[in-house]
């Protein structure tokens, strides 16, 4: 392909940020009042979350901190896109970047998994995903996928709001990526995803042919996990661990293997974990026959390749993934993020695809996508 020539493709991986007053367009004063806000504290080293009646804290990184002489932080300095918030100004700059369709998630949904009330949790789901249908996917609607929001306290809840997503037209609900045991995210009063208290779950998203959707980073504490020499190279590459985790879960547990129809999404993670994944689970399943439950119909690789979809942004090794074998993985733009590829999307398209068959070329940037999202329209080019 001409090194001037577009390359259109899907992107598995973006993020929308909500109009500040959301909470108050969407739901009664009193709910809206408890649902989660934040604000910067200490000189801006700090944010402090509210949390229905709750108040937790999280160092802000350094780089979006202001500087001492009062100057912007580098996030600022940076610049973030107007489409960030502005659906219309989103397309034009997806118009520009070369990508089509695009999964979106929320950005402040990685608070209301700290919402411990049920009927708040319920009540503030169901209308976000209204609000999502409306304001989101109608700006594109042949376009842009928004990532449901599902109220995580009460799988019975949980359902409810799987079928009340696919009722209103959303293709994917937002999971919560699998908690350390020892992180300030993990909730004894919640059981885990490998529990087989999610199995009505597991059915539904099945019957209603919704992606599960697993961003990396879901628990917070792993952000900040290391300090001093290299800490932020291990925080960045740490952060992916969670969309490992999660695949390895609902793998090992039999969710996906009891729902072979059931496909999950891990966005912003990489794909060449895969391979290294399934051989060590088949390696564990085998040699560790005698300790494993449940017993599998299918082997853990078979199971991991075939429902199992990953997203990348400049990850080069996924492109030798997918030639030896692992054909799930599609490309994504993290567009607005720091670490996405918003400005150099063509750039980034043409270092990785450039002297790459053609049938790879597509798999990745389009094949994958619309396997999980066919309702998605093709590109300009292939209309």
């Amino acid at each position: 392909m001409a090194r001037n020539a577009k390359i259109w493709a899907h992107s598995g991986d973006s993020h929308f940020i909500e109009p500040d007053d959301l909470w108050t367009q969407i739901l009664p004063k009193d709910l809206a009042a408890r649902m989660p806000w934040t604000e910067l504290v200490e000189d801006g080293r700090m944010e402090r979350i509210h949390v229905d009646g709750e108040v937790y804290h999280f160092p802000v990184p350094k780089i979006a901190q202001k500087r001492d002489d009062g100057r912007p932080s580098i996030v600022e300095l940076s610049g973030r896109p107007p489409g960030a918030r502005d659906l219309h100004a989103r397309l034009a700059d997806l118009d520009r970047e070369g990508i089509w369709g695009e999964v979106v998630y929320s950005s402040i949904g990685i608070w209301e998994g700290m919402i411990q009330d049920r009927e708040l949790i319920r009540r503030a789901a169901a209308a976000e995903n209204e609000w999502k249908v409306r304001e989101v996917q109608g700006i594109g609607r042949d376009r842009l996928v928004a990532v449901a929001s599902l109220p995580m306290r009460d799988v019975s809840d949980a359902v409810a709001e799987a079928r009340h997503a696919a009722e209103i037209g959303m293709y994917a609900v937002g999971l919560p990526t699998p908690a350390l045991p020892n992180s300030r995210n993990f909730d004894d009063k919640v059981p885990p995803l490998n529990s087989d208290y999610w199995e009505p779950l597991w059915a539904a998203l099945e019957e209603l042919n919704l992606v599960g959707a697993f961003h990396i980073g879901g628990d917070a504490s792993e952000h900040t996990m290391y300090s001093g020499p290299g800490g932020a190279i291990l925080n960045y590459t740490n952060s992916t661990y969670s969309g490992q985790r999660a695949a390895m879960v609902l793998t090992a547990c039999g969710a996906l293997d009891r729902h072979p129809n059931l496909k999950v999404l891990i966005s912003e993670g990489g794909a060449a974990w895969v391979p290294f994944l399934a051989d060590r689970m088949e390696e564990g399943y085998r040699q560790h026959a005698m300790f494993v439950k449940p017993k599998l119909s299918r082997s853990p690789k078979e199971i991991l390749y075939s429902q199992v979809y990953c997203s990348f942004q400049h990850e080069a090794s996924a492109i030798p993934t997918l030639k030896e074998g692992y054909r799930n993985v599609m490309f994504g733009s993290d567009y607005p993020h720091l670490e996405g590829t918003y400005g150099h999307t063509q750039e980034t398209l043409h270092e990785l695809f450039d002297g790459q068959p053609a049938d790879v070329t597509q798999r990745i940037t389009q094949g994958s996508f619309k396997e999980l999202f066919p309702h998605v329209s093709s590109p300009p080019a292939l209309n």
